[in-house]
């Protein structure tokens, strides 16, 4: 088979050697991919947003099956139009991926059905979330309606902050059309648990669960980043509280997009806050979550690429998905000044031994050799029977990479091993 990887990140290396397991996969081509995936993949000069040029790639070299894998080409319609060829692919529709693309959506979606989240309010007028924001419970959390690379959330200690985000977004359009309206959100407390899981659109099959860690800095300090290291399983996702999120918000939202008439096939993420009132839902992705991929894919023992086809087709029911009884730590090395600003184009040591457990996110190939090219550079995988085995085994792997600049969190999964002490 000749499969298609639409992205260029760390989340998309992991898919991709995940599918080269697949013994009946020839060859995989990654759009654009990046200097480390093409260690592992064809990559292509095709951006993950130029829909035409994806289609035209795909038609040209007899593509068997797609995987649409970053938020914005799913949300402008990558999966309806090489469906629209005759390409069968991994990902929602964009009538699906709204769930995504549009928080107001999501929230609605939420309230009608009765899904459990955040009590909130959206606004088109600037003047009108302004004199909310006077009153409303502070902390409280405003977000862009729309994509927004994932930073359109900000979590405002006081009123002060408040405005500035409302102004930020819906005035000076920090987020572009993202603002145009603006999500004003109850700000709910407790652990974050971030589940990602497989659906054909009948049933849903929650992965193993995980623990992303959002700040530059050790011990949660820093600003917000795409994401510093996850741990997987999160300790504080239990038995019981996953028969809960099965019957309260995984099933009633699979359930809820198909009477919206938005069938959702292929990886529906929930971001789920474990509050004292119970699980909440803070937000939806319709796509693998990234680094949460890094650290959940490497535990799945069946065929990713099987798996895949069958939410394709609908038959995920049929289809055996299993992980193993491990644990997973990925830690993510970033350029000196992420998320900020950063310097690029420094050459990246891997040694040889450390290659498979790499995921390159940020990286790009000068004269055949791979130099740093974003702000996230890899995440650096370990697997192992226990939680502070994987974190060892991640770290020392880490310490035998580097590139110039090069800056880490030395605590990922400490939270985690603290929730099972």
């Amino acid at each position: 088979m000749k499969l298609m990887v639409v992205g260029g990140g760390g989340r998309e290396h992991a898919i991709i050697k995940k599918l080269k397991e697949n013994k009946s996969v020839e060859e995989i081509f990654a759009l654009p991919g990046n200097g480390g995936i093409a260690a592992d993949a064809t990559c292509v000069p095709v951006k993950a947003t130029d829909i035409d040029g994806i289609v035209a790639f795909a038609k040209e070299n007899a593509i068997d099956y797609a995987v649409v894998a970053p938020d914005d080409p799913l949300v402008l319609g990558a999966v309806d139009a090489l469906n629209a060829i005759g390409i069968p692919c991994f990902g929602p529709e964009a009538k699906a991926a709204i769930i995504e693309g549009s928080k107001v959506f999501s929230k609605d979606l939420m309230k009608k059905y009765g899904i459990p989240t955040a009590a909130y309010e959206v606004f088109t007028d600037i003047d009108a979330a302004l004199a909310y924001v006077e009153t409303c419970p502070i902390p409280t959390v405003i977000k862009a309606d729309g994509l927004a690379l994932g930073k359109g959330v900000i979590i405002a200690q006081t009123r002060d902050e408040a405005r500035d985000a409302v102004v930020s977004m819906m005035r000076d359009k920090a987020f572009g059309k993202s603002g145009d309206r603006v999500v004003v959100e109850e700000f709910l407390t407790g652990p974050e648990v971030s589940v990602l899981s497989f659906t054909d659109g009948k049933c849903v099959v929650p992965m193993i669960s995980s623990m992303d860690h959002k700040r530059a800095g050790d011990g949660d300090t820093g600003l917000n980043t795409g994401g510093m290291g996850t741990v997987a399983p999160n300790p504080y996702y239990t038995d019981e509280i996953a028969e809960e999120c099965m019957r309260d918000i995984f099933l009633p939202t699979i359930n809820a997009m198909n009477a919206e008439g938005r069938t959702f096939k292929g990886c529906l993420y929930f971001g789920l806050m474990l509050t004292p009132n119970g699980p909440r839902v803070i937000e939806y992705n319709c796509r693998f979550g990234d680094p949460e991929t890094q650290v959940v894919l490497p535990l799945l023992e069946s065929d990713l690429l099987e798996v895949m086809m069958a939410t394709t087709n609908g038959t995920l029911a049929e289809c055996e998905v299993k992980f193993a009884d491990k644990n997973a730590c990925c830690v993510i090395m970033a350029s000196g000044g992420y998320p900020t600003a950063y310097k690029k184009g420094f050459p990246i040591s891997i040694p040889e031994e450390a290659a498979p457990s790499v995921y390159v996110a940020g990286a790009e190939l000068k004269d055949g050799v791979p130099v740093t090219s974003g702000g996230r550079v890899l995440g650096v995988t370990a697997v192992a029977p226990t939680l502070k085995e994987a974190i060892d085994a991640s770290y020392a792997m880490v310490e035998k990479i580097s590139f110039e600049g090069a800056f880490y969190r030395h605590d990922i999964g400490a939270r985690a091993m603290a929730a099972k002490n």
